[in-house]
């Protein structure tokens, strides 16, 4: 079969249903820009985890005269109670990487620091500000044994874990990337739709051609292959829009607004971009032709 007759004909086949194949593309184009954002979201995610994860401490406030929690009946804590807390850290090693005591004046400096201008910070005194451990862990998602080891635990008034602090936004950003999947499934639905009556309508204006070709003995491959590689050109158009949709995203939204503006975190870089791309051509080729292949089974006998 020659390369020059088989895209001529994909070329003739494109023309004839112009305005169903721009409808094609444009659908796709956009289903798999909103499936890109997603895969992008859920990097993002994953990238700010790993960069807060790496920065949160578990912290073990110790107590007060006044605290009035059960771990606290004997009043503040001693230095007996601190030492042996600090000790029993020191032997969690290496899940706990690094343990820093702050003392009361660190605590009320570091409280002033984070709400000044507030009347909150103008009212407190440092005598009211709790000691505390600062906890780093090796491994994060391991807090669970640092609380079971601590909490309620004489001279510990609370044991905070600072990622759950985190997690509500992490949970936007999840449901946000789900979102964008649910969406771009139902827009690359349409674009499956439009598809299969793209080629069906094709099939059918050209049911004379493929009538003569069968007459003069040209294999089912030869005169099917066509129509699927007309359904492929389509979804690797629009394959081709959605990467750049996806990348104008990130040059402009993440690295033009984002990144100048949110200095507090890490964002995703162009390698982001390149992992995903190959998942939009894989989709918009890989299905496109597929769902033409069995189009063309239903409604071309040869």
């Amino acid at each position: 079969m020659r390369f020059s007759f088989v895209t001529a004909e994909i070329i003739a086949g494109l023309r004839r249903n112009l305005t169903m194949t721009i409808a094609v593309v444009i659908t796709t184009a956009v289903a798999l820009s909103l499936f890109g954002l997603a895969l992008l979201t859920g990097k993002q995610v994953n990238t700010m985890k790993g960069y807060w994860y790496d920065k949160v401490e578990v912290s073990l406030f110790l107590c007060l005269p006044d605290s009035t929690t059960a771990s606290c009946h004997g009043g503040a804590v001693t230095d007996a109670q601190k030492a042996e807390i600090q000790s029993d850290l020191t032997k969690l090693k290496p899940l706990v990487s690094q343990v820093y005591y702050e003392s009361k004046t660190e605590a009320y400096q570091r409280f002033k620091t984070q709400f000044s201008g507030s009347a909150i910070a103008d009212n407190i005194t440092p005598d009211q500000m709790p000691e505390s451990f600062r906890v780093r862990l090796s491994d994060p998602t391991k807090y669970d044994i640092i609380y079971s080891a601590f909490n309620g635990r004489p001279g510990i008034e609370q044991v905070q874990d600072e990622r759950k602090v985190l997690e509500p936004f992490f949970r936007v950003l999840r449901a946000v990337s789900v979102g964008a999947l649910l969406l771009a499934g139902i827009i690359l639905a349409a674009a499956l739709l439009l598809i299969i009556n793209t080629i069906r309508i094709s099939a059918f204006s050209r049911r004379r051609e493929t009538g003569i070709k069968r007459l003069v003995g040209a294999s089912n491959f030869s005169i099917r292959l066509p129509f699927i590689l007309e359904g492929a050109v389509a979804g690797g158009v629009g394959a081709c829009l959605a990467t750049v949709l996806v990348s104008l995203a990130k040059w402009g939204g993440v690295d033009h607004y984002l990144r100048p503006n949110f200095q507090f975190t890490n964002f995703i870089g162009w390698g982001a971009v390149a992992a995903t791309v190959p998942w939009l051509f894989l989709l918009g080729v890989g299905v496109s032709s597929l769902v033409s292949a069995v189009t063309l089974r239903r409604y071309l006998r040869v």
